[in-house]
């Protein structure tokens, strides 16, 4: 009877600490409790309506700033992290007054190569910047943030934005379909050995591996097209993405002239998101750091 109530005792102290680690928030803002509206961005485009791709807006309790961003989550372009890299950072925007928008898009768990993903992210530029009245913000003010491989697709999209992608879809595009400005945190930028993160390149790519195909989607090879602000985070002790991608943007912007910041760090490693560990608690990264660049860009108050 004793060794079944330690056991018994045991199970519950088990189940308590699965309980509390089930309530831990995954970031430091789960109190501001918005619940996102969610849009399915294909929703009555011929040919497109089967593609689940959706745009979830988080609405500030409190806007301050008519600026928006379209957060884009990481995962390889495989899988998405849409809560230390999506909802989470939706609701730190939320909490500065920033408006938000996470995008779930196409990746190819799921099937999807490029341009696939290219196309998920100017569309959802289109429906924001077409529909800034409704959300009331300056559409003029619209910026995209992505972690890891969501890194390379913001990037991507500053870099493609003459590439009209919905025009071959039967959709016009009356508005720019490139960010304002963009914050690719720990990216994917490189497609080219020995930097390559090879994971993103095959997801990406698929089995066209051919150098020009590599070449194209290379990002550090065509900083010159970026015509917006540019925040970029990475640390060195990175053991998934090599920290040299955002050193060669880092060196490619600089020969460009892109406005921009580059902030590398020793230790951290990758993913960290906005979520609750080590590396956002310790550093505080957002606050510190991407808030007064925020500010000082006009894009937050």
């Amino acid at each position: 009877m004793r060794g079944m109530k330690k056991l018994l005792l045991a199970a519950a102290l088990i189940a308590a600490a699965a309980c509390a680690f089930c309530a831990t928030p995954s970031s430091e803002y789960p109190m501001l409790k918005i619940k996102p509206v969610r849009q399915k961005i294909w929703k009555g485009v011929p040919g497109m309506e089967r593609h689940s791709s959706r745009l979830d807006y988080y609405k500030p309790l409190s806007k301050t700033s008519d600026a928006a961003v379209i957060v884009c989550p990481g995962g390889s372009y495989h899988h998405l992290g849409m809560f230390h890299e999506g909802k989470d950072v939706a609701l730190w925007l939320c909490s500065k007054g920033i408006s938000a928008f996470v995008l779930k898009y196409r990746v190819s768990g799921n099937g999807h190569r490029h341009p696939a993903m290219l196309e998920d992210i100017q569309r959802a530029i289109q429906i924001v910047r077409q529909n800034a009245d409704n959300y009331g913000i300056n559409p003029n003010k619209i910026g995209a943030a992505g972690f890891s491989a969501g890194g390379h697709l913001v990037l991507m999209a500053a870099e493609f934005s003459g590439q009209d992608q919905l025009k071959k879809l039967g959709l016009d595009s009356p508005c720019p379909l490139g960010p304002n400005f963009i914050i690719p945190i720990y990216p994917v930028v490189s497609m080219q050995d020995p930097i390559a993160h090879v994971r993103s390149r095959k997801s990406l790519l698929g089995a066209d591996q051919s150098q020009a195909r590599k070449d194209e989607l290379s990002l550090e090879l065509h900083a010159d097209r970026i015509e917006c602000p540019v925040f970029l985070l990475a640390n060195k002790d990175d053991r998934t993405v090599d920290y040299r991608n955002s050193e060669e943007m880092d060196k490619a912007m600089s020969r460009a002239g892109v406005s921009h910041v580059f902030i590398l760090g020793e230790k951290g490693d990758h993913g960290f998101g906005m979520g609750n560990n080590d590396f956002v608690h310790t550093t505080k990264w957002n606050d510190r750091w991407l808030l007064p660049w925020l500010k000082e860009n006009g894009f937050a108050n």
